[in-house]
């Protein structure tokens, strides 16, 4: 059983030993966002929603709960939780799209040696970072700061509720900013910049680590055997790429859900001297480098919501998803909407720009222009800002072989091409789209020494579609991204002054 911690749902997945998806669950729960620049959950719900959907998929499997090998992992990165000595939280589960930390990020790049920090640990300098946030959470709120008996993440919470032990995976770990890539150990540096000591975290395994003797109240309510181990696991991204086979030099992984991301596959520990692109763990012998977006699939739902109420009404009436109207309506129109770049930092932007002040705008719009262009040019300037991050990878390890491309938006034709466009590259999309749960569940096989190699994920998918580039498409790509790429670099600090008006008048 592979288990998926993400941001807006946990959902659990059943899967036999050649990877054919036998049962799924998947329970929701709210982002709270009081503010702006906040984003938290509760880390109760989301406890309750692992028991949940594993229960559910227990359940609705109908298998023998001892024939399940075990239960494996993946988990959202960066989210940060204070909790007291007996493991209750003094704080909600910081997500990573809180802002919070915003102004302490600058004082560690500029004040702190903070390149010199983001070269060590492979997490860019943003107010994702755990790092940010536990130097903001020290100044902000020194009382509980001092209080604190552990700083975890909400997979780290879980695993101290059902087996009282606080691990962390060296995966989750490398997204903290405060790990040490090449020694696999916390960072002094970072520690002491966060103003933390190592036993105030969990301690390091790697991803394969497992767990055993589950607390038999949580077995009896999940229908487990409390002896069936539990593996670490890693994180959602990283799992992401095993899932899609894409763990092989050259090929390239691009998800996009409600965020997005594109990363490859390294044998080392590989960071930036730019400073562009994360370096996280799957295994000690397998790291992934690339490049997180928090614009992906929330954009469309937000163009959806908030430009397009009439076509979603009409889209129910039709008997289709609003979703699929609008890329019928985007489809009228050609590529390059005519002209009309939008620049999707609706919710601050992480890779490339790591600017949590990057704010969206539409670019070019002229008398000529109607709605359907407005939706177009929505779609490309998602796929336009990861091409953006493909192209500092490109830097760094040369030019793709193989685009592997999984999430949401791999529902849309449209949005598939558009991608194959303006990347000017082969894109396949895989049979499943389920694949940091497909991705925990060959690294638990893993671990178990069922299988000898994570490559026997390539017996356990096939491709669904594929889409090479249309030339004249990518021609008019071609001048448009350079427009894209300028325009966001001359913003750039005007970004910071709107989103100070904004934080003043809203």
């Amino acid at each position: 059983m592979g288990v998926d911690i993400g941001t807006t749902s946990t959902k659990s997945v059943l899967f036999n030993k050649l990877g054919k998806l036998l049962t799924s669950h998947t329970i929701e729960y709210p982002l709270y966002s009081p503010k702006p620049d906040v984003a938290e959950q509760d880390p109760e719900e989301i406890f309750r929603a692992v028991i949940g959907t594993i229960k559910q998929v227990v359940t609705d499997s109908r298998v023998q709960p001892s024939s399940i090998l075990c239960v494996s992992f993946s988990s959202a990165m960066h989210s940060v939780i204070a909790v007291d000595g007996s493991g209750q939280p003094l704080t909600r589960c910081i997500t990573w799209a809180d802002n919070r930390s915003t102004l302490w990020t600058e004082r560690i790049k500029n004040e702190m040696n903070g390149h010199q920090i983001y070269l060590r640990t492979g997490t860019p300098l943003h107010p994702m970072s755990p790092l940010s946030k536990l130097t903001w959470l020290r100044h902000a709120e020194p009382e509980l700061f001092n209080r604190t008996h552990k700083f975890i993440s909400i997979k780290e919470y879980v695993f101290y509720k059902l087996f009282n032990e606080y691990v962390i995976d060296y995966s989750i770990a490398s997204a903290t900013g405060l790990f040490n890539l090449e020694r696999l150990a916390w960072d002094e540096e970072a520690l002491q910049v966060a103003g933390v000591t190592a036993d105030k975290l969990s301690v390091p395994v790697p991803t394969t680590h497992q767990l055993r003797g589950l607390d038999t109240k949580w077995a009896a309510d999940m229908n487990l055997p409390a002896s069936i181990p539990f593996v670490v696991g890693a994180s959602d991204g990283v799992l992401s790429n095993l899932g899609v086979n894409a763990i092989d030099p050259g090929t390239v992984a691009v998800t996009i859900g409600t965020s997005g991301a594109i990363r490859t596959v390294t044998d080392r520990p590989v960071t930036d001297p730019k400073g562009r692109i994360f370096c996280y763990a799957l295994t000690e012998n397998m790291w992934v480098i690339g490049g997180p977006v928090n614009n992906g699939g929330m954009i469309f739902r937000w163009l959806r919501d908030q430009l397009c109420s009439s076509e979603s009404e009409t889209a129910l009436r039709l008997g289709k998803e609003p979703y699929e109207l609008l890329t019928e309506i985007a489809s009228l129109v050609p590529a390059g909407a005519d002209g009309l770049l939008f620049h999707p930092y609706l919710a601050g932007e992480r890779a490339p720009l790591w600017d949590a002040n990057a704010r969206g705008s539409f670019f070019g719009l002229g008398l000529h222009h109607k709605k359907q262009h407005m939706i177009r040019a929505v779609l490309e300037g998602v796929i336009f800002n990861l091409f953006t991050v493909y192209m500092a990878l490109e830097e760094l390890i040369g030019h793709p072989t193989k685009i592997q491309a999984t999430g949401g938006f791999a529902r849309s034709e449209l949005w598939r091409q558009m991608m194959a466009d303006i990347f000017d590259q082969e894109v396949q999309v895989p049979e499943s789209f389920e694949s940091s749960c497909l991705g925990a569940a060959i690294l638990g096989l893993y671990s178990l020494g069922e299988v000898d190699s994570l490559h026997v994920v390539s017996t356990m998918m096939g491709t669904s579609h594929k889409h090479l580039p249309n030339k004249e498409n990518v021609e008019r790509y071609k001048e448009l991204s350079r427009i894209f790429v300028r325009m966001s670099r001359l913003l750039s600090e005007e970004y910071g002054h709107i989103a100070e008006y904004q934080k003043k008048w809203m």
